[in-house]
């Protein structure tokens, strides 16, 4: 039983954006990109407020009236059988209350043919897990201060071992209308097991993250910059495959700089004509560039590019992310205006 965990253990940490990060917690699918627009633009844009209701999926405080009666369905495809998407709705209930959101994400695993202790096949068996969020944001009055937050009912399925649990998001937005720039603050999953996988409680995928964005004044480009992983500095490993050898056979572990280790928590993005209905996409993880990258060998990891065209009331987007030479991750979403009287 311990050597089937262990391998969907290993399997969903080669499939996570967040390396070392992410073999810490349980639930690690909570920080996989929500959409291609977030995948394209490097993971964990907080700042961007329009219409695009995946946005809420990392800081509800970007919830409002323009992501009203739009439904958003997004999949990706990992490695094997591993497969994920998400779904997301807004819709504005009236003027006072503002605007509601509700999303659900999940992860499939496939299946997994399963041994005893001895190797001998016994019964196949799958492993998936799935969050519901309900979300709102408040403005606060006489400003261009948001508050939001998501409220998350999460379950997960390894073989025979189920787990639930609870979780919030916190976000702040502050728009600067004159210079066109907002400002965001996130924290996602806090929150705990309400029933572990067997009789100890983990850690949830606690994320603290800031973000900036700015809509250039005489170019069609929004630029976004994202610091991620705040509540823990040190986020970088030494690499056994960079380590140098010695004249005595040994071998030096690879140092990690300061400027390094701070560059992992750097995600930079752009977006060309981002009010139009064709967009291209464009972003690069610090973190997921150096954790990944091969040892004399060129593979631009870390790079992601995407694409969104609309076509009236339809909008449909694409993300190709860059992992390994063996490893990279298509995602592809569609947002459906439901809104009869409304243009696009």
């Amino acid at each position: 039983m311990l050597r089937k965990l262990v391998v969907l253990f290993l399997l969903f940490v080669t499939t996570t954006h967040f390396g070392q990060i992410g073999g810490k917690y349980v639930y690690q699918f909570l920080n996989l990109a929500q959409s291609p627009r977030q995948a394209a633009l490097g993971g964990k844009v907080l700042t961007v407020v329009d219409f695009d209701v995946n946005q809420a999926f990392y800081n509800p405080a970007t919830i409002n009236q323009e992501m009203s009666n739009r439904l958003s369905v997004n999949y990706g495809s990992y490695f094997g059988e591993v497969s994920y998407g998400t779904a997301a709705y807004a819709y504005t209930w009236d003027r006072h209350v503002q605007t509601f959101h509700a999303g659900v994400s999940y992860i499939n695993y496939g299946t997994f043919e399963g041994r005893d202790e001895m190797g001998n096949l016994t019964s196949d068996f799958t492993g998936s897990e799935t969050a519901l969020s309900l979300g709102y944001a408040y403005n606060i009055p006489w400003t261009n201060m948001y508050l939001g937050a998501n409220v998350k009912l999460i379950s997960s399925t390894l073989e025979t071992y189920n787990s639930w649990g609870a979780a919030t998001d916190i976000g702040f937005l502050y728009i600067d209308d004159k210079n066109d720039i907002n400002y965001a603050i996130s924290i996602r999953n806090l929150g705990f097991q309400i029933k572990p996988y067997d009789n100890v409680n983990e850690k949830l995928p606690l994320s603290i993250d800031a973000g900036i964005s700015q809509l250039m004044e005489h170019v069609p480009i929004r630029w976004h910059l994202t610091l991620e992983n705040l509540q823990q500095w040190n986020i970088a490993f030494s690499n056994p495959n960079r380590a140098e050898g010695t004249l005595d056979g040994n071998s030096n572990e690879e140092k990690v700089s300061f400027f390094n280790n701070a560059l992992r928590h750097v995600i930079v993005g752009a977006e060309l004509f981002p009010e139009k209905g064709f967009n291209l996409r464009l972003g690069y993880n610090f973190r997921r560039g150096e954790e990944l990258r091969i040892v004399d060998q060129r593979n631009f990891s870390g790079i992601s590019v995407g694409v969104g065209i609309r076509f009236g009331k339809v909008k449909f987007d694409y993300s190709y992310s860059r992992y390994t030479v063996a490893a990279n991750t298509s995602l592809f979403g569609l947002m459906i205006d439901l809104d009869r009287d409304r243009g696009y």
